[in-house]
C-alpha cells in the first residue's frame, strides 16, 4: 500500500470567550489562528504516478479527497473545549496539493486538507466554526454569482524579538516613500520568502493573483482571488487560510513571522489591511445598483467595523490612506475612503467595489459573510 501524507488544517478557538455560566461564545472581531497536524493514510495507488504533472496531481487529489476520513483533536488545547469534554471533530471540506512536501518528496502523495470544526459526532458545527455561515450564504445567494478578491497585507517580523525586518537593530529606517513596489536591497527586505510563498501558492492551486512590496519596510501584500468565475466566496476565503498557513510554514525556515497586526509599528508608518473587492453578476453588468449598495454599507458601517479585525481603531485613524473608523465615506479612486470605486469601474459604468476597512488580521469567513448579508438583506 502507498502512503498519503495529509496535513489537516483548521482554525482554532482564539475567537471564543466564556459567558458567566462558562459557555463558549464567539467574539467575531477576534481573528482565529491556523492549526495543523499530520495524518498518514494508506491508499491504493492505482493510477497515481510520481511523475504526474501539477494538473494531473491536482485532479487526482481532488478525486481522492472524497474519501478522506474525519479526524479528532484536543479542543482543550485550542480554546475550543474544556478538558473534561475535549474532543472536537475535523470534517474535511477542501483539499490542495501540499506544494512543499511534494517538491521535497514527489514519490509520495502529499496534500493539505482544510477542515471545518464540528462537535462530536460530526453533525453540528462547532461554535468557533465561522465557515459554516458563509457556506449557508453562498448556497442561498448562489444565483447572485458573488466574486471576491482579498488583498492580504502582512509584515515580516523577527521571531526572536518581533522587530520588523528592514528596521535597524536600534532606531528606525528612512521615512516611507521609497519602499512601495520598491526594488533594491535598500528598499525591500524578505523578497526570497515572498517568492517562495508565491510559488507554493501557485503549486497548491490557490487563486493568487499578484504580489508587491508595501509602504512600510518589511511589509508586503499578495492578492488572493483573480476575478474569474472561480473567485466564489468559499474558494477565496479557503484559499486565504491556506495561503496564511503556507506563509507561516515557510517563515519557519527563515526565523520570521508574517504578522497580521493591523498596526505593526506605532508612529508614522502605514498599517496593514486586507482590502476586500466584491461584485455580483448585476454589478459586473451595470453600476445602477452602486448607490443603493453604498447606502446599505453606510447604514451598517458600525456593524462592519465591529467585525473587521481586532485593533481596527489603531489602523483606521484617517491617516496613512485610511478613513477614520468612526466615519464612512465612499469615493471614486479615493484610497482614503471606506469604499473605493476604482477609476476604471467608474469609466466603464460597471464592475466592482473595494472595501478598504478590513484589517490584515480579519477572518475572511466573517467579513465575506457580512458583506453578503448587508448587500442582500440590508
Amino acid at each position: 500500500m502507498k502512503k498519503v501524507i495529509a496535513e489537516y488544517i483548521w482554525l482554532d478557538g482564539k475567537n471564543l470567550t466564556e459567558d458567566k455560566e462558562g459557555n463558549l461564545i464567539v467574539d467575531q472581531n477576534k481573528n482565529q489562528e491556523v492549526r495543523s497536524k499530520t495524518k498518514i493514510i494508506d491508499y491504493n495507488p492505482q493510477s497515481f504516478r510520481s511523475e504526474m504533472s501539477a494538473q494531473e496531481r491536482q485532479l487526482y487529489t481532488t478525486l481522492f479527497a472524497e474519501n478522506l476520513p474525519p479526524w479528532g483533536f484536543d479542543g482543550s488545547s485550542t480554546n475550543q473545549a474544556k478538558g473534561h469534554k475535549s474532543d472536537c471533530v475535523l470534517n474535511p471540506v477542501r483539499v490542495y496539493i501540499d506544494p512543499i512536501r511534494t517538491k521535497e518528496r514527489p514519490d509520495y502523495l502529499s496534500i493539505l486538507v482544510l477542515n471545518e470544526v464540528f462537535n462530536p459526532p460530526g453533525e453540528e458545527p462547532h461554535v468557533s466554526n465561522m465557515r459554516a455561515r458563509l457556506r449557508e450564504l453562498s448556497e442561498k445567494y448562489k444565483a447572485e454569482e458573488f466574486r471576491f478578491g482579498l488583498e492580504q497585507e502582512y509584515t515580516f517580523v523577527r521571531a526572536d524579538n518581533s522587530w520588523p525586518l528592514g528596521f535597524p537593530d536600534k532606531g528606525f529606517p528612512e521615512p516611507q516613500g521609497k519602499y512601495y513596489c520598491g526594488v533594491g536591497a535598500d528598499r525591500v527586505t524578505g523578497r526570497k520568502i515572498v517568492e517562495d510563498h508565491l510559488f507554493a501558492c501557485l503549486d497548491a492551486g490557490l487563486l493568487i493573483a499578484g504580489i508587491n512590496a508595501e509602504v512600510m519596510p518589511g511589509q508586503w501584500e499578495y492578492q488572493n482571488g483573480n476575478g474569474s468565475e472561480f473567485s466564489n466566496p468559499l474558494k477565496v476565503a479557503d484559499d486565504l487560510i491556506i495561503s496564511r498557513y503556507l506563509m507561516q510554514l515557510i517563515g519557519e525556515k527563515y526565523g520570521v513571522i508574517a504578522s497580521l497586526d493591523p498596526k505593526p509599528q506605532t508612529g508614522d508608518w502605514n498599517g496593514a489591511g486586507a482590502h476586500t473587492n466584491f461584485s455580483t453578476k448585476t454589478m459586473r453588468e451595470s453600476d445602477k445598483e452602486f448607490a443603493e449598495i453604498i447606502g446599505k454599507l453606510r447604514l451598517h458601517h458600525n456593524e462592519h467595523i465591529a467585525l473587521y479585525g481586532e485593533g481596527i481603531e489603531n489602523r483606521l485613524t484617517g491617516n496613512h490612506e485610511t478613513c477614520p473608523h468612526t466615519e464612512f465615506r465612499a469615493g471614486i479612486s479615493d484610497r482614503g475612503a471606506s469604499i473605493r470605486i476604482p477609476w476604471q469601474v467608474a469609466v466603464d459604468g460597471k464592475g466592482y467595489m473595494e472595501d478598504r476597512r478590513p484589517c490584515a488580521n480579519m477572518n475572511p469567513y466573517v467579513v465575506l459573510a457580512k458583506i453578503m448579508e448587508t448587500m442582500m438583506e440590508g
